[in-house]
């Protein structure tokens, strides 16, 4: 099932590769962003706004994957936490406090991203994110370290950040808003702390 995934894939590439080239569609993935349906009506030649319509869903896309769709707490009657752990009262305020669920220390340049499919993640760069799922491992391999908002010692990123021995701190309170693209920052994946360094 995955190798027929990947042929159907790269067939796909294909046909919105010459889409684009012709101007119908502005990349060749566009085509993952239209229903069955829709991409029947296309290779039929008819006449639609195809880029607004691929540009108005990757733009819901992306807000979407900017929500906090996982609480962190969930009661019986229904209220919904979404808050995570807080630095102690005696904590500096350029540490940023979680769960640690990958040891080892490292410091880098912080790379901030919602989509692992439209990620630019230098190797070394520490990876900031709501949290990870199985589309997310091929970043791995460049991370220096990783930073979730959401997770636990058994989670996706945890699991395959010690497998990679990358330091990585899970359960950071709003660690996406609160860290940006280009912030220099320690992960110390023991502690779960994550330091601003500048």
């Amino acid at each position: 099932m995955v190798r027929v995934s990947g042929i159907v894939r790269e067939a796909l590439l294909t046909s919105g590769q010459e889409l684009a080239d012709e101007g119908i569609l502005e990349r060749a993935d566009d085509l993952f962003y239209l229903t069955v349906n829709e991409l029947k009506t296309l290779a039929m030649g008819a006449p639609g706004d195809w880029k607004k319509l691929v540009k108005g869903r990757r733009l819901a896309d992306r807000n979407e994957a900017r929500r906090r769709p996982i609480p962190r707490l969930l009661l019986s009657d229904g209220a919904a936490f979404y808050a995570g752990i807080t630095a102690p009262d005696d904590a500096e305020a350029n540490i940023l406090c979680g769960s640690g669920v990958s040891p080892g220390t490292v410091e880098g340049t912080v790379q901030v991203l919602f989509d692992p499919l439209e990620a630019g993640l230098k190797p070394g760069e520490i990876l900031v994110c709501p949290g990870t799922d199985p589309s997310w491992t091929p970043l791995f391999l460049a991370a220096g370290g990783l930073v979730m908002e959401v997770g636990g010692m058994m989670t996706h990123g945890s699991v395959v950040a010690r497998e990679y021995g990358i330091p990585a701190v899970a359960g950071v309170d709003r660690a996406t808003e609160r860290l940006q693209t280009g912030h220099r920052v320690r992960v110390d994946g023991s502690r779960g702390t994550v330091e601003l360094l500048d």
